[in-house]
């Protein structure tokens, strides 16, 4: 495939700079373009990156200078980059068309118009799966699940009983949908188990990533809202409330009955202990461990975690703790010294 720059900008709603007929036949990386291809550059922090590059043009913001370097400008380079992708690189994947021979579909299972369901897949009694839903092979449907329209649900996906997954939902491999939140009761030495009765309600437009584990409530719903996208190997415990527009990166893990609110950021690795609420616009860093409510629009790193600007002072404090000790050492030893020069002169005073 190849485009025009004035053809590319048309199609994302940017403007040109430099020859409108310039032929793009590909999108790559500033260091590794070529002149037939066009790059993106979001951050101003690697415009020299702009002086080394080989490519024939770039996506920037109004306020990057791109030298000579043709451009289509725009005011959110990522997006259109997003969008550029999908033109020369629109999905390659197998779809599956209509009913695998292979599939075992229950026969009070509800299956709408255009749906693709690969082999070794699974729809249990009461399932329902909408029209243009496209399931690939040994995906679990539970009994009583509901699945929206135009969904895409990749290999190995397992979803339990009574989960209702909303519209244009897309769901990576190995995702684990509605498991048993993990509640038990100590006696006699013992952990007995709490049955989870509740169950998981996935909102429009979500994204699940591989690996993710999202468990079904213990009475009431694990609601994950719409817009959300969650990226690989996140765990999230029952009743926990996500709102809408959230992004929570690899490898989070939230415990039960938290609140995370609109438009929320949670960084890879952080960890989010039950019963708080992080609030809305807020983000959470890598690795933080969150112990208190957060409230909307903060930024907080660190363990326990506390807002960036003061965990990032305790964290500089913390660097020169090796220095400090050696000081403290120092003086020990001066004290000492001066101790025993004390009480040789107390004794001949004597």
């Amino acid at each position: 495939m190849e485009k025009t720059l004035a053809e590319l900008a048309a199609l994302v709603g940017g403007k040109i700079r430099g020859d409108p007929q310039l032929l793009i036949k590909g999108v790559a990386g500033i260091k590794e373009a070529k002149k037939d291809e066009i790059t993106f550059l979001s951050n101003p922090r690697y415009s020299q990156d702009l002086a080394k590059t080989e490519a024939g043009a770039i996506i920037v913001s109004p306020d990057i200078e791109t030298l000579n370097l043709a451009a289509i400008i725009c005011d959110n380079p990522y997006l259109v980059l997003a969008r550029i992708l999908g033109i020369f690189y629109p999905q390659g994947q197998v779809i599956p068309e209509g009913v695998h021979a292979y599939a075992v579909i229950n026969s009070q299972a509800k299956i709408g118009a255009k749906v693709a369901l690969g082999p070794y897949v699974v729809a249990e009694e009461g399932a329902v799966i909408g029209d243009g839903t496209i399931v690939y092979p040994g995906t679990y449907i539970g009994k009583g699940t509901r699945i929206g329209s135009s969904c895409l649900l990749y290999a190995n996906v397992s979803i339990r009983e009574k989960i209702t997954i909303g519209n244009n939902v897309i769901i990576h491999s190995g995702a684990v949908i509605g498991s048993d939140g993990f509640g038990f009761v100590p006696s006699g030495g013992q952990n007995v188990k709490v049955p989870q009765v509740g169950t998981v309600i996935v909102e429009d437009d979500v994204e699940i990533g591989a690996n993710v584990c999202i468990a079904r409530g213990t009475l009431g719903d694990t609601i994950i809202g719409s817009g959300t996208k969650i990226d690989n190997l996140v765990q999230i415990a029952h009743n926990v409330k996500i709102g809408r527009n959230c992004l929570i990166i690899a490898q989070v893990g939230i415990s039960g009955s938290t609140t995370v609110e609109d438009n929320v950021t949670i960084a890879g690795q952080a960890g989010i202990v039950g019963h708080i609420t992080i609030g809305k616009g807020s983000i959470v860093a890598g690795k933080a461990g969150v112990t208190k409510d957060v409230p909307p629009k903060e930024v907080v790193s660190g363990y326990p975690a506390q807002p960036h600007q003061v965990a990032k002072r305790v964290n500089a404090e913390i660097q020169k703790l090796p220095e400090l000790s050696k000081k403290v050492r120092e003086l020990e030893k001066k004290i000492e010294e001066l101790e025993e020069k004390s009480n040789i002169k107390n004794q001949i005073s004597k």
